[in-house]
């Protein structure tokens, strides 16, 4: 053990496999501050006030910059370690402390979290520095950056978080973040839509990991990853019950990251700012959902049925995210469906098991790379050109915007699978694992990853085309003359930093099978797949399939002239109509959610009205109605209470006189 505190043996009473953790001493003693730097920042906005109007932005900036300073630090901390002390865990405070039933507030700092408390503070302190030239001139920058903290906090808290209920915890603060930063254009009705279907629709998948939560306490009697994972590893939960338990961490983690059948919301997001976009889209929050299934690989080795559903949802999103990019004309809409099929390939490659969990996470690094460059270069078009969205009003902006034009450009290259950058080494991996995997399955699995990479270098290219090359097809006179610019340091600065980033990240995470080897602690020792076919061939195949997606855009959008007007469904094919309405999905949400919640609150309102309502106001009517009628007796005339009490007189005899009689 290392001299930084005594290891900690975090072993089950199921006799599962042993889980090491080593206490935090040292520098981490220090790993709260991760949390609470960036959660100082936003209180410090919020609650400050426009007394921090003038320098707002820079607190929050820094804030961010100081928790990716304490995340270097103990991310270096961590490669010292190794045995034992593989992973180091902080106690906070007792949560609830229920007799049954403890769940304590700790910090677990290991390889997984490591990558993506990295990735987070790292690539988001990028998106503060060119939000501050972004929001500039916007009245609300302080608010701003205060979401944007606290959008960090909570995503951190999610990787940190030593449990499951911890980790659920931050899952909902995500949720309510992003909620205030999609909204933060409020006065725009389309913003505050978006806010609220990205909302509900989320909260769909956050019933699945709650009642995947409740299904572990009762189960296992405990939340804490090392019991869960050590039952699981011990075959003591039951193969249907933990089959349902990955089930529903399932669906929460295709909340989170888009997928197939709750991935309506994500393109919608697109109506906030343009680096809330680049944070929700590349590097946080459409991530949890691929940290959630590699953090509970215990539980989705031991169920098969599981890592399939994973698998044909995986391969479903691909399809969908490429069908429907190739039909928008709106820069920030295609790049948002890029997102949908990417992370479709993450869990496509977590699907497949030990084999590709670390797959999984090298494309997550590599796409926080290029897509947070992507959109940080959208955001830089749309600032140079005043505001304007649509490709189709772009063209021969590499002449105005050069470097926006090569990083860009640089993660355009990125993201088609260019050989040498970051998506040619983790996407080729993940399509050659998928193959490998044999069968009929994995051909399909294989072919679809496949056909999914010419789509994408089909889309991406048509996209790069239409906005940077070509005829210019904006107004160069009259009042909406555009005057297309270059963006100010604090924009193209960070743009810059994530091109690098897209050039090399993916040689770093695979040479050497270093991604692997590091994440091996967490998630066991990785899969050696059988290949049928060569790695040479898979990549050969790869390589042809997105030259030809290249050649087919580059034959439509370059060599012939690009319509500023998009035409009509009459005049272009089902498919294209289709994909331009999301292929129907908003329609089967609203068919299969939306319209029966709506039919069955509508009934319960006229149950409610006629039921329980009317009993209340009949039986009120009722007692009115026979007082009104008792009332007309009292007539104040000693004769008629005379009469009235002969009267009773009389009927209390005769009833004796027949009691006896009978």
């Amino acid at each position: 053990m290392s001299a930084g505190g005594a290891a900690i043996l975090a072993a089950d009473e199921h006799g599962g496999a042993a889980v090491h953790y080593a206490a935090a001493s040292g520098a981490f003693s220090l790993t709260w501050l991760l949390i609470a730097l960036p959660l100082a920042g936003a209180a410090v906005l919020l609650l400050g006030g426009r007394r921090t109007d003038r320098w707002g932005h820079l607190l929050g900036t820094l804030t961010a910059a100081a928790s990716f300073v304490v995340g270097l630090v103990l991310f270096f901390g961590l490669l010292d370690r190794s045995g034992d002390d593989r992973a180091v865990s902080q106690h906070l405070y007792s949560w609830i402390p229920v007799n049954g039933f403890q769940v304590d507030v700790g910090l677990l700092f290991d390889q997984l979290s490591a990558v993506f408390v990295l990735l987070i503070t790292g690539v988001g302190t990028l998106i503060h520095i060119y939000s501050i030239g972004y929001m500039s001139h916007d009245p609300g920058r302080r608010r701003f950056f205060a979401y944007m903290n606290l959008f960090l906090a909570s995503m951190l808290l999610l990787v940190l978080g030593n449990n499951f209920l911890v980790l659920y915890g931050g899952w909902e603060l995500v949720g309510l973040s992003s909620f205030l930063l999609i909204k933060f254009w409020e006065y725009k009705p389309a913003a505050a839509t978006a806010a609220n279907k990205a909302f509900y629709m989320n909260r769909v998948g956050d019933v699945g990991l709650a009642l995947a939560i409740m299904f572990m306490f009762s189960t296992v009697g405990s939340t804490n990853y090392d019991s869960v994972f050590g039952a699981a590893a011990a075959d003591v939960i039951g193969y249907g019950t933990i089959t349902a338990m990955a089930l529903l961490l399932l669906l929460g983690a295709c909340g989170k990251s888009g997928q197939f059948p709750l991935q309506a919301w994500l393109p919608d997001a697109m109506e906030g700012p343009t680096p809330i976009s680049a944070l929700i889209h590349a590097a946080t929050m459409v991530t949890a959902g691929v940290y959630l299934i590699v953090r509970a690989a215990p539980i989705f080795d031991q169920t098969q049925a599981a890592r399939t559903v994973v698998l044909i949802i995986g391969a479903v999103t691909i399809l969908i995210g490429c069908v429907i990019g190739c039909a928008y004309d709106d820069i920030k809409k295609v790049l948002a469906y890029s997102t949908v099929s990417q992370i479709g390939y993450m869990f496509l490659a977590v699907g497949l098991g030990p084999a590709g969990y670390a797959l999984g996470i090298m494309h997550l690094l590599a796409h926080g790379f290029f897509k947070a460059g992507l959109f940080l270069g959208s955001g830089s078009v749309i600032h140079g050109m005043d505001g304007e969205q649509d490709m189709r009003r772009y063209g021969g902006l590499w002449r105005h915007m050069p470097i926006t034009w090569v990083t860009f450009g640089l993660g355009y290259l990125a993201i088609i699978g260019f050989p040498g950058l970051s998506g040619f080494f983790t996407k080729d991996r993940i399509i050659e694992t998928a193959l490998a995997k044999g069968g009929t399955s994995g051909y399909i699995y294989g072919g679809v990853a496949l056909l999914g990479a010419g789509i994408t270098a089909f889309y991406m290219t048509r996209l790069f085309l239409m906005t940077f090359h070509g005829k210019a097809r904006w107004e160069h006179d009259g009042p909406e003359a555009k005057h297309p610019h270059e963006s100010p340091a604090t924009m193209t600065g960070p743009m810059m930093l994530l091109a690098v980033g897209s050039v090399f990240a993916g040689g770093l995470f695979v040479l050497g099978s270093s991604m692997q080897n590091w994440l091996a602690p967490v998630v066991g020792e990785h899969g050696e797949a059988h290949h049928d076919i060569s790695p040479a061939v898979v990549t050969a195949l790869v390589l042809v399939v997105s030259a030809g997606g290249f050649a087919g855009a580059y034959l439509r959008y370059q060599l012939r002239p690009v319509e500023a007007v998009a035409r009509p469904d009459a005049e272009v094919s089902v498919v294209t109509v289709a994909a331009r309405r999301d292929l129907y999905a908003n329609t089967f949400n609203e068919v299969v959610a939306m319209r029966p919640g709506q039919y069955l609150t509508r009934f319960l309102v006229w149950a409610d009205n006629v039921g329980i309502d009317g009993f209340v106001r009949g039986s009120a009517a009722a007692v009115g109605g026979l007082s009104g009628r008792l009332r007309r007796t009292q007539t104040g005339f000693v004769r008629s209470y005379a009469l009235s009490m002969l009267g009773g007189t009389v009927l209390v005899v005769g009833a004796l006189l027949l009691t006896r009689a009978g």
